[in-house]
């Protein structure tokens, strides 16, 4: 599709716009009383040639001010102006309270967008629907509808705020980085796009019908898009089968399984058209066995549907499939339930007396009901033209979806930075007159104490000290205290701070490397910070997926031994009384699982090191130093260990899980990093669960000076301790150390005393031995953990004397057939 020459601007009437359009050709203005059509007015002219100009006027509005999404911030103009009514007008940022959505919708009408209270506020549901949006731009407090197709509450009743990766679309708006029009009443101002800092348009997609024209754009992992978009930076000569490398495909929020081959997917990227199929997901559950005294006659086999596709509304799909049971239209299908809480759970009971293949009900259920959908592919979006406030429809490629984005993140980076250096000049401007006036102080205040009045004070000034108009007035406003000598060394060296900020800017402003390393370090930093795992599935018969490393690897159990000097080895089995270490050295963890799983290993800089344990090279001797794996930093050292399989890492019972709260949805148990100054962190394994490269990936950020000193992983119910050097200790809660999405500094553990630093931290359930400088140990076992809480200053333990070392408990060895009984146990097949 071509693009077009548009010349309408949708906040202008149709029929000023035809007046400005005569006006600009030499037409003379229609006669008086014939300029409307209205009660007294004929229009003469062709019928046809009118309805054509009306109709095209009307087609223009549609695509430009309604239907298709822009291409720089992903967004049409009711999401836009939603947004920026609750982020510039009512400040409802993510860390601000709810406020009533009734309020929003009202404000959006008044000034932005007067198209009718529905329209907004069901653009301001689906922002916030976790199973509609990918990511969503809105935190909805109250009923925002359900995936069984119900409705969401009245604005009334409902309480909204923008999430926290909405920032990211309009924290720069404060900078001067796009450009504003005026509203459809002339009383306000505008942004004409948002600052985007990532692709949105790929991430949470848009669909809309305008006037002979769609776009269907599929959501799209974050992480992803976030990589192809660094990709192209490094070559802009790439190839869109190339982005696919990084840009697996579309992923829905729903999950479900795409079915689509890597040539259908990189044809549809290059067209930017394309149709794929989208299918829920199922597992077969097989029926349990039925006690021998039980009366209840044994069921049969059931399909469990986990994911729905998405758009598909759950409901009206179980509704379908009990359609096709009634009509016996699938004799082998007996009944179905939906069990759905907050993950989707559809059971299909299967004829226990029948021969049935789960296959062939599956097949049928595809192609009779929901449960199987197509996906349109239509790249329709609008491109910006040279005029800013026009913006013209054209299909693009993946690949030009990204170059366009890219582009206008440049622009916005470059436009942010030329406003932070106009700021600092206007400041530095002023700070050069004080610099002036304080050369020759004395001076100054004669000439001010002998003026007749503020503006021959600064006539004055001028003539005396070469300022400025600005720079006088700026002076005779300083208040008497900035005159004493500590004020006028801080204004000088603020003065040399901003000369210094300003000469750094002006280097970025004129090398475009620097703008685009600093575009790439942004967008790294939100793949670091909000992406997740891929939810859909890629799959079909002839889909020709990449190999990975685990197709190649022996599946089999292995244990990897870490010393505290730095040595790591793999063997099947590691006996610590006969396994051979170096001289002085000792074991620091012993990590076992399947060769196909990977093992963590936390260094006291806050980078975590993930390696697969087959790739572990295997020695009956001392090991290999683990700086040959990885690229440490002076002085950084391994301080824990942890595996990724699951036999080791799910072991939460099934009693305590009401109890941990929605931070602990996932069976994997958390970590607690616990700093040398007192601070500590807690943090999920999911981060880190795929091997990392050679220069690791962060968990934790440290203060200057400070290093981790202990990693372990925790429970809900645990307590932690912590030792300082001069031999006190605090104890408070786990939970009350914050879980954190991201690396971060986290909180304070424990205060400590000029010259003092932590000296070990533990679950107190186990039993620590402590070294005296003075001479001797001191056992502390859980029985002498008092709770307190956190950020304390903790109890004195120790009469005299500081604490020498800690001894921790001897790693015990992995069993893996206790690990697998617990999986099955937990409700998850052993692996």
């Amino acid at each position: 599709m071509s693009q077009l020459e548009l010349t309408h601007d949708p906040t202008i009437p149709a029929e000023a716009m035809s007046q400005a359009r005569r006006k600009a050709k030499g037409d003379e203005a229609p006669p008086a009383g014939q300029g409307g059509g209205g009660s007294a007015g004929i229009i003469e002219g062709d019928l046809a040639e009118q309805a054509r100009r009306k109709y095209l006027n009307y087609a223009l509005s549609v695509i430009t001010s309604r239907a298709i999404p822009d291409v720089r911030d992903g967004l049409k103009p009711v999401q836009r102006r939603i947004l920026f009514t609750m982020f510039d007008d009512l400040r409802l940022t993510f860390d601000a309270r709810h406020r009533k959505s009734a309020k929003v919708v009202g404000d959006v009408i008044g000034k932005y967008h007067p198209h009718g209270d529905t329209a907004v506020y069901d653009a301001m549901v689906r922002m916030a629907q976790d199973f509609a949006m990918r990511m969503p731009l809105v935190d909805g407090q109250g009923n925002f509808g359900s995936i069984d197709g119900d409705s969401p509450a009245a604005y009334r009743y409902t309480e909204a705020k923008l999430s926290k990766l909405a920032a990211e679309l309009l924290t720069e708006l404060k900078s001067d980085t796009v450009a504003y029009r005026p509203t459809y009443d002339g009383t306000g101002r505008e942004p004409i796009v948002l600052p985007a800092r990532f692709p949105h348009l790929l991430v949470n997609g848009a669909t809309g019908i305008a006037v002979g024209m769609a776009t269907s754009i599929p959501p799209h992992n974050l992480g992803e898009v976030i990589r192809a978009s660094l990709l192209l930076i490094d070559d802009p000569t790439v190839t869109v089968a190339k982005l696919m490398t990084k840009l697996k495909g579309p992923d829905f929020p729903t999950g479900g399984q795409l079915v689509a081959t890597r040539t259908e997917l990189r044809e549809a990227y290059e067209q930017g058209k394309g149709t794929f199929k989208l299918r829920g997901s199922w597992s077969l559950q097989e029926p349990k066995p039925v006690k021998a005294k039980s009366k209840k006659p044994p069921g049969g086999p059931r399909i469990v549907i986990t994911e729905v596709p998405w758009a598909v509304e759950k409901s009206a799909l179980v509704e379908e499939i009990g359609q096709i049971i009634v009509a016996k239209k699938l004799p082998v299908v007996i009944g179905v339930q939906d069990l759905s809480t907050e993950d989707v759970r559809v059971e299909i009971e299967l004829d226990p007396k029948g021969d049935v293949d789960p296959e062939l009900v599956m097949a049928y259920l595809f192609k009779h009901t929901r449960l199987q959908t197509t996906i349109k592919l239509d790249m329709t979006v609008l491109v910006p033209s040279a005029n800013p406030e026009v913006a013209a429809p054209a299909r693009l490629d993946l690949k030009s979806v990204l170059t366009q984005f890219l582009a206008f993140r440049l622009l916005t980076v470059k436009r942010r930075f030329e406003y932070e250096l106009r700021k600092l000049e206007e400041r530095i401007h002023l700070l050069e007159g004080f610099e002036k006036i304080f050369n020759d102080l004395d001076k100054a205040i004669k000439l001010i104490r002998t003026s007749d009045g503020r503006a021959d004070a600064a006539k004055k000034l001028i003539k005396a000290f070469g300022l400025d108009q600005i720079q006088a007035d700026a002076v005779l406003e300083t208040r008497l205290y900035k005159l004493a000598k500590l004020e006028i060394l801080k204004i000088r060296e603020e003065l040399a701070e901003k000369r210094k900020r300003a000469k750094q800017i002006r280097a970025i402003l004129k090398s475009e490397t620097k703008l685009w390393g600093i575009i790439k370090a942004e967008l790294e930093e939100l793949a670091t910070n909000y992406s997740d795992r891929r939810r859909t599935r890629i799959d079909a018969e002839d889909l020709t997926e990449e190999f990975s490393a685990e197709s190649f690897i022996i599946e089999e159990d292995a244990v990897v031994l870490i010393t505290r000097d730095g040595w790591i080895k793999r063997q099947r089995q590691v006996n610590l009384e006969t396994t051979r270490m170096r001289d002085g050295d000792s074991p620091l963890a012993l990590v076992g699982g399947s060769t196909r799983e990977s093992v963590v290993l936390f260094s006291n800089r806050g980078s975590a090191y993930v390696i697969r344990i087959n790739d572990v090279p295997a020695s009956s001797g001392h090991g290999t130093p683990v700086q040959k794996l990885f690229k440490f930093k002076d002085g950084e050292k391994v301080i824990a260990a942890a595996p990724t399989d699951p036999r080791f890492m799910i072991e939460f019972a099934e009693a305590q899980k009401p109890e941990l709260g929605a931070e602990y949805e996932e069976p994997y148990p958390h970590f607690l990093a616990v700093s040398q100054g007192g601070m500590s962190l807690r943090f999920t394994l999911w981060p880190h669960r795929d091997p990392s490269t050679r220069s690791g990936r962060l968990f934790g950020k440290l203060k200057p000076d400070d290093e981790f000193i202990e990693v372990f992983k925790v429970y809900a119910e645990d307590q932690v301790c912590a030792l300082s050097r001069k031999g006190k200790l605090l104890c408070c809660e786990v939970m009350d150390v914050n879980l954190l999405a991201g690396p971060g500094r986290g909180v304070t553990l424990m205060k400590l005393d000029d010259k003092d630093q932590l000296v070990g931290a533990w679950a107190s359930r186990h039993t620590i031995e402590v070294n005296k400088s003075s001479g001797g140990t001191l056992k502390l076992s859980e029985s002498k953990a008092t709770v307190t809480n956190r950020g304390g200053k903790g109890r004195p333990i120790m009469k005299r004397g500081t604490v020498e070392s800690l001894v921790f408990p001897i790693p015990e060895s992995p069993d893996f057939e206790a690990g697998a009984a617990r999986l099955v146990e937990m409700g998850y097949e052993a692996q």
